[in-house]
């Protein structure tokens, strides 16, 4: 099993097998700490063989730096993921698409988006989360009168 693609997004879909994403990233900034991502998309394309047939366990997961879940209660995410391609097909590629809302993030840094198949990691997505300074525009605004 190949990853094709594995990417946050603002927005994903399949559309007629095609995967469409819009708005990729890799870096969410803020102001202050903890934050709360409302909502993004976790892209997948998988590329399936023949030896990849059967019945597996797909697992996602959000991870900092430490490995420690974002969402201890609901992390990893696990669903099945049943392999069967037609006789005399080579490959077949699948799009799967995972929604996030309100991911809360406490601390900056490096986090990675996990993709486990039977609880070995297929995909290793990064996603740093860097501190901006809060611009004082009170202040520029009366520098600007002045």
């Amino acid at each position: 099993m190949d990853t094709q693609v594995s990417v946050l997004c603002d927005y994903a879909a399949d559309y007629q097998g095609k995967l469409c994403v819009q708005g990729a990233f890799d870096t969410l900034f803020a102001r202050q700490f903890p934050v709360v991502h409302p909502i993004c998309s976790l892209a997948l394309r998988l590329c399936l063989e023949a030896e990849d047939s059967g019945d597996h366990k797909l697992g996602i997961s959000i991870v900092d730096e430490d490995g420690v879940a974002l969402d201890k209660e609901h992390m990893p995410i696990v669903g099945d993921l049943k392999v069967a391609l037609p006789e005399g097909t080579a490959f077949l590629t699948r799009n799967l698409i995972i929604n996030f809302q309100g991911l809360r993030f406490e601390k900056t840094g490096t986090y990675y988006v996990d993709v486990t198949l039977d609880s070995e990691l297929l995909s290793r997505t990064p996603l740093r989360l860097v501190q901006v300074p809060a611009e004082n525009q009170p202040a520029e605004q009366d520098a600007a009168q002045a």
